[in-house]
Protein backbone atom coordinates (compact mmCIF):
# COMPACT_ATOMS: atom_id res chain seq x y z
CA UNK A 1 0.00 0.00 0.00
CA UNK A 2 1.34 3.44 -0.94
CA UNK A 3 2.18 5.78 1.90
CA UNK A 4 -0.19 8.66 2.46
CA UNK A 5 1.30 12.06 1.81
CA UNK A 6 2.15 13.79 5.07
CA UNK A 7 -0.29 16.49 6.07
CA UNK A 8 0.84 20.09 5.78
CA UNK A 9 -1.08 23.34 5.89
CA UNK A 10 0.58 26.79 6.08
CA UNK A 11 0.74 28.16 9.62
CA UNK A 12 -0.80 25.09 11.23
CA UNK A 13 1.02 23.23 13.99
CA UNK A 14 1.78 19.52 13.99
CA UNK A 15 1.93 16.97 16.78
CA UNK A 16 4.84 14.61 16.12
CA UNK A 17 5.61 11.29 17.81
CA UNK A 18 8.70 9.18 17.25
CA UNK A 19 9.09 5.89 19.09
CA UNK A 20 12.01 3.62 19.78
CA UNK A 21 12.14 0.42 17.75
CA UNK A 22 9.96 -2.25 19.38
CA UNK A 23 9.28 0.28 22.17
CA UNK A 24 12.88 -0.04 23.36
CA UNK A 25 14.72 2.78 25.14
CA UNK A 26 16.06 5.76 23.21
CA UNK A 27 17.65 7.51 26.18
CA UNK A 28 19.98 5.82 28.66
CA UNK A 29 21.67 8.69 30.49
CA UNK A 30 21.00 12.35 31.26
CA UNK A 31 23.58 13.32 28.64
CA UNK A 32 21.47 11.61 25.95
CA UNK A 33 18.49 13.86 26.67
CA UNK A 34 20.70 16.94 26.47
CA UNK A 35 22.27 15.83 23.18
CA UNK A 36 18.85 15.20 21.64
CA UNK A 37 17.47 18.58 22.73
CA UNK A 38 20.57 20.41 21.53
CA UNK A 39 20.29 18.78 18.10
CA UNK A 40 16.53 19.44 18.01
CA UNK A 41 17.29 23.10 18.61
CA UNK A 42 19.85 23.19 15.79
CA UNK A 43 17.66 21.26 13.34
CA UNK A 44 14.54 23.31 14.07
CA UNK A 45 16.41 26.55 13.43
CA UNK A 46 18.06 25.20 10.28
CA UNK A 47 14.72 24.19 8.77
CA UNK A 48 12.69 27.11 10.15
CA UNK A 49 10.44 25.08 12.43
CA UNK A 50 9.03 26.73 15.55
CA UNK A 51 8.91 24.25 18.44
CA UNK A 52 6.22 25.04 21.04
CA UNK A 53 6.20 21.98 23.30
CA UNK A 54 8.01 18.68 23.74
CA UNK A 55 8.61 15.79 26.08
CA UNK A 56 11.37 13.19 25.96
CA UNK A 57 10.20 9.91 27.44
CA UNK A 58 12.44 6.89 27.93
CA UNK A 59 11.38 5.22 24.69
CA UNK A 60 9.66 7.94 22.64
CA UNK A 61 9.37 11.67 22.05
CA UNK A 62 6.50 14.11 21.46
CA UNK A 63 6.95 17.45 19.70
CA UNK A 64 4.43 20.22 18.95
CA UNK A 65 5.77 22.50 16.24
CA UNK A 66 4.85 24.77 13.35
CA UNK A 67 6.87 24.54 10.11
CA UNK A 68 7.41 27.47 7.78
CA UNK A 69 7.19 25.30 4.66
CA UNK A 70 5.93 21.91 3.53
CA UNK A 71 9.16 19.99 4.12
CA UNK A 72 10.29 21.70 7.33
CA UNK A 73 9.28 19.09 9.89
CA UNK A 74 10.24 16.14 7.67
CA UNK A 75 13.73 17.56 7.16
CA UNK A 76 14.06 18.46 10.83
CA UNK A 77 13.07 14.97 11.99
CA UNK A 78 15.27 13.27 9.39
CA UNK A 79 18.33 15.32 10.33
CA UNK A 80 17.68 14.93 14.05
CA UNK A 81 16.92 11.21 13.81
CA UNK A 82 20.00 10.31 11.81
CA UNK A 83 22.32 12.33 14.01
CA UNK A 84 20.94 10.87 17.21
CA UNK A 85 21.15 7.27 15.92
CA UNK A 86 24.83 7.79 15.09
CA UNK A 87 25.39 9.31 18.52
CA UNK A 88 23.70 6.42 20.38
CA UNK A 89 25.40 3.72 18.30
CA UNK A 90 28.82 5.28 18.82
CA UNK A 91 28.32 6.05 22.52
CA UNK A 92 26.97 2.63 23.46
CA UNK A 93 28.85 0.50 20.92
CA UNK A 94 25.67 -0.72 19.30
CA UNK A 95 24.51 -1.17 15.71
CA UNK A 96 21.22 -1.18 13.87
CA UNK A 97 18.10 0.91 13.95
CA UNK A 98 16.93 2.95 16.91
CA UNK A 99 13.59 4.30 15.68
CA UNK A 100 10.39 2.47 14.89
CA UNK A 101 9.99 3.41 11.23
CA UNK A 102 8.76 6.85 10.22
CA UNK A 103 7.66 9.37 12.78
CA UNK A 104 3.90 9.87 13.10
CA UNK A 105 2.22 13.25 12.93
CA UNK A 106 -1.07 15.10 12.72
CA UNK A 107 -2.18 18.62 11.89
CA UNK A 108 -3.62 20.44 14.90
CA UNK A 109 -6.52 22.89 14.72
CA UNK A 110 -4.67 25.65 16.55
CA UNK A 111 -7.71 27.53 17.81
CA UNK A 112 -9.44 24.48 19.21
CA UNK A 113 -6.72 22.03 20.20
CA UNK A 114 -3.27 23.62 20.46
CA UNK A 115 -3.17 24.18 24.23
CA UNK A 116 -4.80 20.81 24.82
CA UNK A 117 -2.13 19.04 22.79
CA UNK A 118 0.56 21.00 24.61
CA UNK A 119 -0.88 19.80 27.93
CA UNK A 120 -1.25 16.26 26.61
CA UNK A 121 2.45 16.23 25.69
CA UNK A 122 3.68 17.64 29.00
CA UNK A 123 1.42 15.34 31.03
CA UNK A 124 2.97 12.20 29.54
CA UNK A 125 5.29 11.60 32.52
CA UNK A 126 2.31 11.94 34.88
CA UNK A 127 0.22 9.44 32.93
CA UNK A 128 3.23 7.09 32.98
CA UNK A 129 3.40 7.42 36.80
CA UNK A 130 6.94 8.76 36.60
CA UNK A 131 6.11 11.99 38.47
CA UNK A 132 3.13 13.49 40.28
CA UNK A 133 3.20 16.78 38.39
CA UNK A 134 4.80 17.87 35.10
CA UNK A 135 6.93 20.42 36.98
CA UNK A 136 8.84 17.48 38.46
CA UNK A 137 9.96 16.11 35.08
CA UNK A 138 13.10 17.80 33.71
CA UNK A 139 12.83 16.77 30.05
CA UNK A 140 9.72 18.62 28.91
CA UNK A 141 8.71 22.10 27.81
CA UNK A 142 6.63 22.56 30.96
CA UNK A 143 9.81 23.87 32.53
CA UNK A 144 9.41 26.91 30.26
CA UNK A 145 5.68 27.11 29.52
CA UNK A 146 4.60 26.65 33.13
CA UNK A 147 7.61 27.72 35.17
CA UNK A 148 9.44 30.35 33.15
CA UNK A 149 12.75 28.59 32.59
CA UNK A 150 14.48 29.97 29.49
CA UNK A 151 14.80 27.24 26.86
CA UNK A 152 16.34 28.47 23.59
CA UNK A 153 14.73 25.67 21.63
CA UNK A 154 11.19 26.94 22.25
CA UNK A 155 9.17 29.54 20.36
CA UNK A 156 5.90 30.43 22.11
CA UNK A 157 2.84 30.02 19.89
CA UNK A 158 0.61 33.09 19.51
CA UNK A 159 -2.21 31.25 21.31
CA UNK A 160 0.08 30.71 24.30
CA UNK A 161 1.19 34.35 24.12
CA UNK A 162 -2.46 35.42 24.25
CA UNK A 163 -2.82 33.85 27.70
CA UNK A 164 -1.43 37.01 29.33
CA UNK A 165 0.23 40.37 28.82
CA UNK A 166 3.44 39.37 30.61
CA UNK A 167 5.48 36.19 30.85
CA UNK A 168 4.39 35.76 34.46
CA UNK A 169 0.70 36.10 33.56
CA UNK A 170 1.05 33.59 30.73
CA UNK A 171 2.81 31.06 32.94
CA UNK A 172 0.20 31.44 35.66
CA UNK A 173 -2.69 31.04 33.20
CA UNK A 174 -0.98 28.01 31.69
CA UNK A 175 -0.52 26.39 35.10
CA UNK A 176 -4.22 26.82 35.77
CA UNK A 177 -4.99 24.66 32.74
CA UNK A 178 -3.29 21.74 34.49
CA UNK A 179 -5.72 21.80 37.43
CA UNK A 180 -8.19 19.81 35.35
CA UNK A 181 -7.56 16.50 33.65
CA UNK A 182 -7.82 15.75 29.96
CA UNK A 183 -10.71 13.37 29.40
CA UNK A 184 -10.20 9.88 28.00
CA UNK A 185 -12.27 10.88 24.98
CA UNK A 186 -9.98 13.78 24.09
CA UNK A 187 -6.86 11.68 24.71
CA UNK A 188 -8.23 9.11 22.29
CA UNK A 189 -8.89 11.85 19.72
CA UNK A 190 -5.28 13.01 19.94
CA UNK A 191 -3.83 9.51 19.77
CA UNK A 192 -6.02 8.36 16.89
CA UNK A 193 -5.33 11.46 14.82
CA UNK A 194 -1.56 11.20 15.33
CA UNK A 195 -1.17 7.45 14.90
CA UNK A 196 -3.44 7.28 11.84
CA UNK A 197 -2.26 10.42 10.08
CA UNK A 198 -5.59 12.22 10.42
CA UNK A 199 -6.10 15.85 11.38
CA UNK A 200 -7.02 16.94 14.87
CA UNK A 201 -9.89 19.25 14.09
CA UNK A 202 -13.45 19.44 12.86
CA UNK A 203 -15.83 21.50 10.73
CA UNK A 204 -14.40 24.22 8.52
CA UNK A 205 -10.78 23.52 9.51
CA UNK A 206 -11.05 19.89 8.49
CA UNK A 207 -12.82 20.77 5.23
CA UNK A 208 -10.16 23.33 4.32
CA UNK A 209 -7.39 20.79 4.79
CA UNK A 210 -9.21 18.09 2.87
CA UNK A 211 -9.88 20.49 -0.01
CA UNK A 212 -6.17 21.27 -0.27
CA UNK A 213 -5.08 17.64 0.02
CA UNK A 214 -7.78 16.22 -2.19
CA UNK A 215 -8.44 13.35 0.21
CA UNK A 216 -10.15 12.63 3.49
CA UNK A 217 -8.04 13.32 6.56
CA UNK A 218 -10.07 11.65 9.27
CA UNK A 219 -12.70 9.03 10.03
CA UNK A 220 -16.05 9.12 8.30
CA UNK A 221 -18.83 10.73 10.29
CA UNK A 222 -20.81 8.22 12.29
CA UNK A 223 -22.92 10.53 14.41
CA UNK A 224 -23.53 9.69 18.04
CA UNK A 225 -21.35 10.81 20.91
CA UNK A 226 -18.49 12.18 18.79
CA UNK A 227 -20.66 15.05 17.57
CA UNK A 228 -22.82 15.37 20.63
CA UNK A 229 -23.13 18.62 22.54
CA UNK A 230 -21.64 16.87 25.57
CA UNK A 231 -18.51 15.86 23.66
CA UNK A 232 -18.04 19.30 22.08
CA UNK A 233 -18.40 20.93 25.49
CA UNK A 234 -15.83 18.54 26.91
CA UNK A 235 -13.28 19.53 24.27
CA UNK A 236 -14.01 23.22 24.77
CA UNK A 237 -13.43 22.84 28.51
CA UNK A 238 -9.91 21.61 27.80
CA UNK A 239 -9.15 25.04 26.33
CA UNK A 240 -10.31 27.04 29.32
Amino acid sequence: MARLKRLYFPGISQHVIQRGNDRQACFYHETDYRVYLDKLKDSSKKYNVAVHAYVLMTNHVHILATPSDEMGISRMMQSLGRYYVRYVNHTYSRTGTLWEGRYKSTLVDNERYLLTVSRYIELNPVRANMVNHPCDYPWSSYQANGQGRHIQLLTPHEIYVALGKSAEQRQKAYRVLFRGSISDQVIKEIRDATNKGWILGEGRFKQQVEDVLGRTAGPRKRGGDRKSAKFRAEVDNQRL
